[in-house]
């Protein structure tokens, strides 16, 4: 019983972004920072899901696209409101780019339910964390770490290390 009083007063500090037509969030615990976007490099034969590089304060990040990866029908708007969230993905620091970031929010864990089919089916359950149930809204919680499977993280890897800059 103990155990349950516990689970009731946690909550997740999450970042909530826009891609798509869709409302997402994920932990803050994963985001490095989140950067207007930038001039974005792009690189030959990379990966579809993968925009280019960035110079980000003499750090090269790879830029990915979401809507990509998750198979989402939509690109990213590359307006004022288009922004980078820079975040840790294993031992990986990866540039996810979506149409906008709106707010951080705490979000008790007691209302987070596992994702319905039509959403699971749509965006792929081993990157759902599950559905958070806000007031007016619907959140769709992302594992970051999750959404990037090995291939693709090895090929984000192997770009990040071939761009280094030389150790001089």
């Amino acid at each position: 019983m103990a155990e349950a009083a516990k689970l009731v007063n946690q909550e997740l500090q999450l970042v909530v972004f826009r891609s798509g037509d869709e409302e997402f969030g994920v932990e803050i615990g994963n985001v490095q920072e989140i950067i207007r976007l930038t001039s974005i490099t792009k690189i030959p034969q990379a990966g579809d899901f993968i925009n280019g590089i960035i110079n980000l304060r003499g750090r090269i990040i790879v830029v990915i696209n979401l809507n990509v990866v998750m198979g989402i029908e939509t690109t990213v708007n590359r307006d004022e409101n288009a922004r980078i969230i820079v975040a840790d993905v294993g031992d990986t620091v990866v540039g996810f780019m979506v149409d906008s970031v709106s707010e951080v929010i705490r979000l008790p864990i007691k209302d987070i339910e596992p994702a319905p089919a039509i959403i699971a089916n749509r965006i792929g359950t081993e990157y759902l964390r599950g559905v958070g149930k806000m007031e007016n809204r619907l959140l769709i919680l992302l594992k970051l770490d999750k959404i990037l499977g090995a291939e693709k993280l090895n090929s984000i890897h192997k770009i990040s290390e071939e761009t280094k800059p030389e150790a001089s």
